[in-house]
């Protein structure tokens, strides 16, 4: 059922609850200011369009979303897809994408999917993250040194060998400016964490530049010179011409900024669980984010998604309602309305220096660092998301990523997966004393202990197994407890080890059988085949069953 959080707190609503959320709301939409047009310029659309995508995208996740506290909003993990979409298709081929993924995040929460996108390994999130954040960081290098490089590509060779041709342009000026203001943002939490070291920057670094300009003549790209003016109004509302063609090749790229936004959504969404105690619906938040990513477009917007680095910055000011979030939105309209003529006076070398910050701080360094401490399957995995992100695509990084991760899972499962023939005794249940008990076997009675699931990977040990065993018994004990998953090939095995066994008039017993097996058996019939005599929950029974099968062959 489709219940917006929005609804659920209104009901408790207070004046201390307002106050607070309309301190924070104020505070994150003066955050928001600077990373909207940074992340737009990012992306490689007009800077108005960051500020589009925070106000309609933002308002729309707070209303119909279902977490409390959670801020949307244009984000950095957007940005090599986007740029990608609109170096292609322009921005109308990049509107039809994102109304595309607002369909599809829609159904996903309608259907009830949001459960599904947790699976995502975390190797291959930290992979395709950090592969973003090189990427960001790369497309910033050209304003962080001010050089003049003209239209840039979007593939990350294309743009490195455009630097590399162009380093004699660099302006020593802009340089020195990215330079100041970066290490300023390293260092401003040490002077307040409440006020971001971003905002304060973009300030310092526009009012700098003007003085510099009217007083030394020295003069900066600045967000003026590259874009012209930004509107000091939301535009009208919008929706491009499209056909079946445009809408077939697009949908790849539809599918990306779907899968992104979900992900990064209840990524963020869980993060706010953890910090205020909360529990957020996932498929209420996928379906906000849907309609977030068609109003967005509608009103001149770019994809967007919930904001990790607001959304915190909201919880550590007071925000507890989806009403901060509005307030966020509305700020946000205010400073355009009132503010927006002085947007354009931002140096370009400012605003590079925020998003190698941006980079810097998604690049998840120590998450990295302690995944290469660890198994070579999960290396493997981080490594190839990370560099296809770069050098390909993001939507082939993850869809090799989860290829690699379900081999090396698979692998796994068979490496610990093993078929041990007992024909002299076993272990049984517990003893008075706290340990296993030691169950000698009758005569004409074996025990194959199957270790782990039976599937297609393992199946072959278990064949091998029942292979080499000898015919001089007249019961085969299957011991299952630590089976808990039973697939088709798995079950196939265990049909062609049954009739191999009535050929040779030796009867099968299961014990321990887990529910999966056992409700798969019983629906493919086989447990009538095995007989149901011949099926416990416990060894010892198994093994009763066991000495009556053998008496009754002498």
């Amino acid at each position: 059922m489709f219940k917006p959080e929005l609804l659920n707190t209104i009901k408790k609503y207070n004046g201390k609850t307002f106050v607070n959320d309309l301190l924070a709301g104020v505070i994150v939409g003066i955050v928001a200011l600077p990373l909207a047009i940074a992340f737009a310029i990012a992306s490689g659309v007009s800077p108005e369009r960051g500020l589009f995508t925070a106000i309609v995208a933002g308002f729309c996740i707070s209303v119909f979303g279902g977490s409390r506290v959670q801020i949307g909003g244009p984000t950095g993990a957007f940005a090599v897809i986007v740029y990608g979409v609109v170096a292609q298709y322009g921005y109308e081929g990049l509107v039809i994408a994102t109304l595309m993924a607002g369909v599809l995040l829609i159904l996903l929460g309608a259907f009830k999917m949001g459960g599904l996108v947790k699976f995502i390994p975390y190797t291959i999130v930290t992979g395709f993250t950090a592969g973003i954040a090189v990427t960001i960081a790369a497309g910033q290098i050209g304003d962080f040194l001010g050089l003049t490089t003209g239209k840039m590509p979007g593939d990350f060779v294309g743009k490195i060998a455009t630097y590399a041709k162009t380093i004699g342009t660099i302006n020593w000026y802009a340089f020195a400016m990215a330079t100041i203001c970066l290490v300023i943002i390293f260092l401003w939490p040490k002077v307040s964490k409440r006020i971001p070291g971003s905002l304060i920057v973009i300030i310092l670094a526009t009012v700098v530049s003007v003085i510099l300009e009217k007083t030394c003549g020295l003069t900066l790209d600045t967000i003026g010179s590259r874009y012209g003016e930004i509107p000091s109004s939301l535009p009208k509302p919008t929706v491009p011409s499209f056909d079946l063609n445009t809408i077939v090749s697009l949908f790849p790229t539809a599918v990306s900024i779907a899968v992104l936004a979900a992900i990064e959504s209840l990524l963020s969404a869980v993060v706010a669980d953890g910090m205020i105690g909360t529990k957020h619906d996932s498929n209420t938040e996928l379906i906000a984010q849907g309609i977030a990513n068609i109003a967005s477009p509608i009103f001149g917007g770019i994809p967007a998604t919930g904001a990790i680095a607001r959304t915190a910055t909201n919880i550590k000011n007071g925000g507890r309602t989806p009403v901060a979030g509005i307030i966020h939105a509305i700020t946000l309209l205010l400073i355009m309305l009132v503010l927006g003529r002085f947007v354009v006076y931002i140096p370009m070398a400012a605003l590079a220096a925020v998003l190698m910050n941006v980079a810097w701080n998604m690049a998840g360094i120590p998450a990295v660092k302690a995944l290469l401490k660890g198994q070579k399957s999960d290396i493997c995995v981080l490594a190839v998301t990370f560099f296809i992100t770069i050098f390909i695509d993001l939507t082939v990084a993850i869809e090799v990523g989860l290829g690699f991760a379900a081999f090396f899972f698979i692998k796994k499962m068979i490496d610990v997966s093993e078929v041990q023939a007992k024909k002299d005794s076993i272990t049984g249940g517990i003893s008075g004393n706290g340990t296993e008990e030691i169950i000698d076997l009758p005569k004409d009675v074996m025990v194959y202990e199957i270790e782990g699931p039976l599937f297609f990977g393992t199946v072959r040990k278990f064949e091998l197994a029942t292979e080499q065993a000898g015919v001089n018994y007249k019961a085969l004990i299957l011991r299952m407890r630590n089976t808990i998953y039973l697939d088709a090939g798995g079950l196939k095995a265990l049909e062609q080890c049954k009739a191999a066994c009535d050929r040779k008039g030796v009867t099968i017993i299961l014990s321990g059988i887990h529910t999966q097996p056992y409700l798969l058996l019983e629906k493919t019939n086989m447990l009538q085949v095995f007989g149901k005599e011949n099926v416990y929950d416990n060894i010892t029974s198994a093994l009763e069953r066991a000495k009556v099968v053998a008496s009754q062959g002498k």
